[in-house]
């Protein structure tokens, strides 16, 4: 018997997968590659809300724990994916840089915003009223995350490509059963692909779709993430991610015209400078409209529990939600009520 079946191999499912492992726990991991928004995603981790200056929900705690667990992980698997690198704000106006200064005397945001403005110039750039920076960011190299711990799995023998078939999945009280595997637990991190899910597809769970377009700028020379309307992220060799655009209809991961061109429009009206499309990239965030995770264990089967809904920080809620998640189940520590499932009162199980 083991100790954890996990379904979903993202960003979700890592997390949770290597909080079990770390705490001595056995593991299987099944993930078909059917959800596209962790391999795609931007990666960035950013503790503050740069549309209104304001502070991330939980922001700190969830920082300085990505910190240990991105590092340890770089460490096992002797890869690096965790890039440390400021992002700068582009501020538009006299009235912006105002704004930025006075949310750097906010508590919360005093520790993730520099009080100086950032005056350096970039080529094909235009910055009048400058840059504000954002403190104890970066970025994670998702795509080289997922392939780094996808293959170690499989040479321990813990993981499976195949299509997670719900209906071979048999709740037996202490304990369940899928096919020839018995486990004390099983945890759902599928994304967007819960909407499948018996157990928890009737949840609320709202996708959100982003396309991304990684582009070659030569002249540009950029080493910060640059954040207006989009993000501009240096990847070297002259190739940048820029992203991302919100679709709340197209639930697909299929890149489209209207995606691209949307992209084009708002780097236009920052580079000034030549580039060209390398890739067009598209998934769907697993979005909830409360802008919170959903953690937490179903209520008529004590051994069946969900980690989903980290939307577009999902680099940053991972680490904290799969220790929430875990804490809960091994020692029944309370969920914040934030993210347990449980607040979601009008659902019928």
């Amino acid at each position: 018997m083991v100790d954890y079946i996990v379904v979903g191999c993202g960003l979700a499912g890592i997390a949770f997968a290597e909080t079990a492992l770390q705490n001595g726990k056995s593991i299987r991991v099944f993930d078909n590659n059917s959800q596209q928004s962790s391999r795609v995603a931007g990666g960035l981790y950013n503790p503050v809300i740069l549309k209104r200056f304001s502070e991330v929900w939980n922001a700190q705690e969830q920082i300085t724990l990505l910190d240990s667990f991105y590092g340890n992980l770089e460490k096992k698997l002797e890869a690096k994916f965790d890039f440390k690198i400021p992002i700068y704000r582009k501020l538009f106006s006299v009235e912006e840089q105002n704004n930025w200064f006075q949310a750097t005397d906010k508590i919360g945001l005093a520790s993730f915003l520099s009080t100086k403005l950032v005056l350096k110039k970039y080529n094909g750039i235009d910055s009048p009223y400058n840059f504000g920076e954002v403190l104890q960011t970066g970025y994670v190299d998702t795509e080289a995350l997922l392939v780094s711990y996808q293959n170690y799995l499989k040479s321990e023998g813990w993981f499976s490509a195949e299509i997670f078939e719900y209906e071979s999945l048999i709740p037996n009280g202490d304990f369940i059963e899928y096919k020839d595997i018995k486990a004390k637990h099983i945890a759902f991190a599928e994304g967007f692909g819960m909407i499948s899910n018996p157990y928890f597809g009737h949840l609320p769970l709202d996708g959100t779709k982003g396309e991304l377009l990684i582009i070659k700028a030569p002249d540009l020379n950029l080493d910060v993430v640059v954040k207006t309307s989009v993000f501009i992220l240096p990847l070297g060799n002259d190739l940048y991610k820029v992203g991302a655009t919100y679709n709340w209809k197209d639930k697909t991961n299929l890149p489209t015209e209207e995606g691209k061109q949307e992209l084009l429009e708002n780097i236009k009206e920052i580079l000034h400078c030549d580039f060209e499309i390398i890739e067009h990239l598209a998934g769907v965030r697993p979005t909830v409209k409360d802008r919170r995770p959903m953690v937490g264990t179903h209520p008529k089967h004590q051994n069946v529990h969900l980690l989903n809904g980290l939307g577009t920080r999902g680099v940053m809620l991972a680490p904290a939600m799969a220790r929430d998640l875990f804490e809960n189940i091994e020692t029944g520590k309370p969920l914040d009520l934030a993210i347990d499932i449980k607040r979601f009162k009008k659902v019928q199980w």
